[in-house]
């Protein structure tokens, strides 16, 4: 089958790897190069530099006219809202992967809102319509977060689990052998963009157990940070209490160290 990708970022490379050993992929449309770090070296992202590799045509803006035709559309953390005449150009449509179990967390973060939750992490891969998150589900998995999981590993371990499920998946799609689910928008819940003042937490009055989550979550960034006389704590490490913490300015030291010196009353 010739397909389209639609995505970003690295930790979606294992689906490309997986749809280009057993389909063809005419062309990836990603983000454009953009400049990263302090010196604003421009930097492309890695499904461009995956296809380049691969001598596959990258295109960076949705303009229909530069589509080479295909049967479908796949799409996994693209970034950008695709247009309606682009979904209906394909003849099986866009499939979209989303990591969770929808119409749970909907929108932007929905594997920090699923570690925050205690919920079971999950796999929606849904037939993508005009709206964000809510087209019908083709199939869905649940997964699983072990102790130690952050964001990061969790994402990783989700996308890689999504790529062995998408190969049957679109074989059995393509030949019409399953049924689609209407999402149900009563239940539907949503995420937002982190922000840095996601990060907060009051070491007096939150649960330990929410806070814990939230270090895990927001690992690397936001991570969690809590205020003391006017002052920015960052909480490095989490276990039942603070174990290790940086005032701004400072060094990382331990919370016992930070608790019994000046820095309390400096």
């Amino acid at each position: 089958m010739r397909l389209i990708f639609f995505g970003t970022p690295d930790y979606v490379i294992p689906i490309l790897d997986k749809l280009h050993k057993y389909h063809e992929i005419v062309a990836v449309v990603t983000q454009s190069p953009k400049p990263v770090g302090r010196d604003k070296i421009i930097t492309y992202s890695a499904v461009d530099s995956w296809a380049y590799k691969k001598d596959i045509k990258i295109l960076s803006e949705l303009d229909i006219k530069r589509f080479p035709k295909a049967d479908m559309g796949v799409c996994a953390s693209f970034g950008m809202i695709i247009p309606k005449v682009i979904i209906n150009n394909f003849k099986f449509g866009i499939l979209n992967i989303h990591p969770s179990l929808l119409p749970e967390f909907r929108g932007a973060s929905p594997i920090q809102a699923t570690i925050i939750a205690g919920s079971d992490p999950a796999i929606s891969i849904i037939k993508m319509d005009e709206k964000m998150d809510h087209g019908p589900i083709v199939s869905s998995f649940k997964s699983e977060v072990l102790s130690n999981d952050t964001f990061e590993t969790l994402r990783v371990r989700l996308f890689e689990q999504a790529s062995e499920f998408l190969i049957n998946l679109i074989s059995n799609y393509s030949k019409g052998k399953i049924h689609l689910k209407p999402q149900d928008e009563n239940l539907a819940t949503y995420t937002k963009i982190i922000s840095r003042q996601d990060g907060f937490v009051d070491l007096a009055k939150d649960d330990p157990i929410i806070i814990e989550r939230k270090h895990r979550a927001y690992m690397p960034w936001p991570g969690i940070w809590t205020l003391v006389n006017g002052k920015r704590l960052k909480i490095l490490e989490f276990k039942n209490e603070p174990v290790t913490v940086q005032l701004e300015g400072k060094k990382p030291i331990s919370y016992k160290q930070f608790v019994t010196s000046q820095f309390l009353t400096s």
